[in-house]
């Protein structure tokens, strides 16, 4: 890994190794990354998508590419991505949480979550700002920050 790529780079799967040159600091799907997140006691930003999903290459391209929504991210989350054909035992259980959450789900797939892996939130798609009544990924890792920092205790139990 050199200084211009993530953990993503050292990764077998070919979806992972495109997200290795985001400025986003990408986690694998690995007890590393849920360590990270218990010992900074901040919220796990998962995001599922596969090589040949359209908009999981906007949103890379729309939010992930982007600085500002990588500082957001780096500093606020532990953030984790998965290649949903590589961990289909992953991308299963958080679709159905996405589907619980929301009675629908897709591609790619967020799901922000304690970092004992408990979700709070499910989303697929989120467009870099607001747009047609839906909020924008910045304003949505902000809004989580506050609440994370301010109301832990309450998200914590809600996720349980």
């Amino acid at each position: 890994m050199n200084s211009k790529t993530n953990r993503l780079a050292r990764e077998n799967s070919p979806y992972l190794r495109q997200h290795s040159t985001n400025p986003v600091d990408w986690y694998p799907w690995s007890e590393e990354a849920f360590e990270q997140a218990r010992r900074k006691n901040i919220p796990v930003f998962l995001s599922i998508g596969y090589s040949t999903c359209h908009w999981c290459h906007v949103m890379a391209e729309e939010s992930f590419e982007d600085v500002h929504i990588a500082n957001l991210l780096n500093s606020n989350f532990i953030p984790v991505k998965v290649d949903r054909e590589e961990r289909p035992d992953v991308d299963e259980f958080y679709m159905e949480v996405c589907q619980a959450m929301n009675g629908s789900g897709g591609w790619p797939l967020t799901i922000i979550m304690t970092p004992e892996k408990k979700p709070f939130f499910a989303a697929t798609y989120i467009p870099k700002e607001a747009a047609m009544g839906h909020m924008g990924l910045s304003d949505l890792l902000m809004q989580v920050t506050n609440i994370w920092d301010n109301k832990r205790d309450e998200i914590r139990q809600q996720a349980s």
